[in-house]
C-alpha cells in the first residue's frame, strides 16, 4: 500500500504557538493536567490558573473528568508543558473535542475508541460534552480542521 498522498492528522505536528487561542488553552490544560499527575499531584488544581486567566474555569472540571476517564482506560502519550509541537494523540483529542463541540460526537467516539476501551471512551465523551459546553459558554470555540460541519 503506498503511503504517500494520505492526509495528516489535523493539528498534527503544529507548533503550540500556532494553535488558535481554544486550542492552546485546552492543550494547556491537558499538559498541565499529565504533569501533574505524573509526579502524584492533585490534577485538578493544576488545570486552573490557565482557565481561570480565560474566565473559562467551568471547563477546568470536565476536562479533569475526560482525562481521569481516559487515563482509567490508557492515556495516550501527553507532551510536557514546553514542548514545541502536538503529539499525535493531543492533536487527535483536540479534533475529538471540537467534533463533539459540534454535536458530531459519533465521530469523535471513534476517535476515542482508537485509543481506549469502550467503557473509558464512553465515560470520556460524557465529559467532553460537558467540556465543549462550558467551553461555548466562556465563548471558546474549538475549530473543526475537518470542516464536516
Amino acid at each position: 500500500m503506498a503511503t504517500h498522498g494520505l492526509p495528516a492528522w489535523p493539528w498534527a505536528e503544529t507548533e503550540t504557538a500556532n494553535l488558535p487561542p481554544a486550542e492552546g488553552l485546552v492543550l494547556e490544560g491537558m499538559r498541565r493536567w499529565a504533569m501533574a499527575a505524573r509526579i502524584g499531584a492533585p490534577t485538578l488544581p493544576a488545570l486552573w490558573p490557565p482557565f481561570i486567566a480565560e474566565d473559562a474555569g467551568p471547563a477546568a472540571r470536565p476536562l479533569d473528568g475526560l482525562l481521569r476517564a481516559a487515563a482509567e482506560g490508557g492515556l495516550p502519550q501527553l507532551g510536557c508543558p514546553l514542548c514545541p509541537r502536538l503529539t499525535g494523540a493531543e492533536a487527535e483529542l483536540l479534533l475529538a473535542l471540537a467534533l463533539v463541540q459540534r454535536g458530531c460526537r459519533a465521530r469523535a467516539l471513534g476517535l476515542l475508541l482508537r485509543h481506549l476501551p469502550l467503557t473509558a471512551a464512553q465515560a470520556a465523551m460524557t465529559e467532553a460534552v460537558r467540556l465543549g459546553l462550558a467551553l461555548s459558554q466562556a465563548g471558546l470555540l474549538l475549530r473543526n480542521p475537518l470542516r464536516l460541519r
